[in-house]
């Protein structure tokens, strides 16, 4: 009969009671866990390499890791980056090298490994080599950025999904019929459902939750589960792959003109906590990059609001930079300039031709006697002969800039045709037709 909690030796947190105890009762991970496929035919060989888990937080990393280990009858070892180093190591590797005297293999559980720095990764690449170690290495990082190639090299990296919605119903109902969980808990079937929704494919954010829930309400309701989850902030791993995914959601939609897409993932980097300066200074990157001539005003707009996030911070600034998102998701777009510039870098590359001698500085009576400046047509005193002078290198053909047609660059697009046809240039129909073919008649 098993000891009732006291107030003194209180029971484990619900996640922890309903850990799955086999393989068997993972729920998700349909792809590495399902018929053929990866660690179902791993667990059929019996030969289990080093592994790299990789997935968002709660969907079950630690727990694969420890049930791997049970199938294989390998002897664990659990150890945590935030706090273990290159000592921990080395006890690990001892116990290893006992237990293998005896026929028993060792698997070491690194637990969030991209914490570990290079120095420290470094010292479980011969013993992960020699075999004398089974890693397996637990991140919500992209390894490819948080994890040496050496040790990457040696373990296979297994990616892990987000449960949905179906899977964490599947395991609150385990949890609410289970003798470890809460049996003869009632729960509304619309609280179960939010539930789910509102723990974002988190395992443990939904068991922890449904606990505290029930000792809000008896039967558990909507407002009693609202009420144990709190204010939930979007998960971001600040300079990390998520942090870039979100700048590279918002930067496309802008692109895109989707401004309630824009405003979204705006939001969940504000509410994610990134540095609003650096987001505003990636917002005065889109208005040059993708905005340009179409909307000159948008460069002014995006500055200004990068100095409001300066002078008031945030949250008061957040708002200067909810407009220039806005505004450039709702402006004409043209990357002309963009383009024209990385080829005009592009064109510069090994390099360094003369200045054609009529346009050089002459501010001395020598260079001068030396031709620098000689037969340079002024344009306003020689509008004809300005147009009719060469600009580039000797030899030097470039045609580095188009206009793309839209908002105010598509409305001097009939001037650059005629500057063009005065400088002998060429103006392809197919860069100066797009206003014609985007606007509404």
């Amino acid at each position: 009969m098993t000891q009732a909690a006291t107030l003194f030796d209180p029971p484990a947190p619900l996640a922890e009671r309903m850990r799955p105890r086999s393989v068997a009762e993972v729920v998700g991970q349909t792809h590495l866990l399902g018929p053929g496929k990866p660690l179902t035919r791993v667990l059929a060989s019996g030969r289990l390499g080093s592994l790299i888990l990789w997935g968002p937080p709660g969907v079950g990393k630690t727990t694969l890791a420890r049930l791997l280990a049970g199938e294989v009858g390998a002897h664990f070892i659990p150890l945590s980056a935030v706090s273990a180093g290159v000592k921990d190591i080395r006890e690990a590797t001892a116990e290893a090298e006992r237990l293998k005297g005896r026929g028993t293999r060792t698997i070491l559980f690194l637990d969030e490994i991209h914490r570990f720095n290079k120095a420290q990764q470094d010292a479980l690449l011969p013993h992960v080599e020699s075999g004398l170690l089974t890693l397996i290495g637990a991140t919500t990082e992209n390894p490819s950025f948080e994890v040496n190639p050496a040790l990457r090299s040696r373990a296979r990296t297994l990616v892990l999904e987000a449960l949905t919605p179906e899977d964490l119903l599947a395991l609150l109902r385990r949890a609410l019929s289970d003798t470890r969980g809460l049996p003869g808990t009632e729960v509304q079937p619309e609280a179960l459902d939010l539930l789910a929704r509102l723990a974002d494919g988190d395992a443990r954010r939904a068991l922890s939750t449904l606990e505290v829930a029930a000792t809000l309400s008896d039967p558990v309701t909507p407002e009693s589960v609202t009420e144990a989850f709190g204010r939930h902030l979007p998960s971001m791993d600040k300079g990390g792959e998520d942090f870039y995914n979100l700048i590279s959601a918002l930067h496309k939609s802008v692109r895109g003109s989707h401004p309630d897409a824009a405003l979204y993932w705006l939001a969940r980097m504000v509410a994610g906590g990134a540095d609003p300066l650096y987001v505003a200074r990636r917002v005065v990157r889109m208005a040059a990059e993708d905005i340009g001539l179409a909307d000159p005003q948008a460069l002014r707009l995006c500055l200004a609001a990068k100095d409001t996030v300066e002078f008031l911070g945030s949250p008061e600034g957040d708002l200067a930079l909810a407009q220039a998102v806005v505004y450039l998701a709702l402006a004409p777009k043209s990357n002309s300039v963009y383009t024209a510039w990385k080829a005009a870098l592009q064109a510069t590359e090994g390099e360094n031709l003369a200045v054609p001698t009529h346009l050089r500085n002459a501010p001395t009576q020598l260079m001068r006697q030396q031709g620098y400046g000689k037969g340079y047509a002024y344009y306003f005193d020689d509008p004809q002969g300005s147009f009719e002078q060469r600009y580039l290198p000797e030899g030097v053909d470039l045609h580095l800039y188009s206009p793309r047609g839209e908002g105010w660059e598509g409305r001097a697009s009939e001037r650059w045709r005629k500057l063009m046809a005065l400088h002998g240039g060429v103006t392809p129909d197919a860069d100066t037709d797009l206003q014609e073919q985007t606007e509404p008649s």
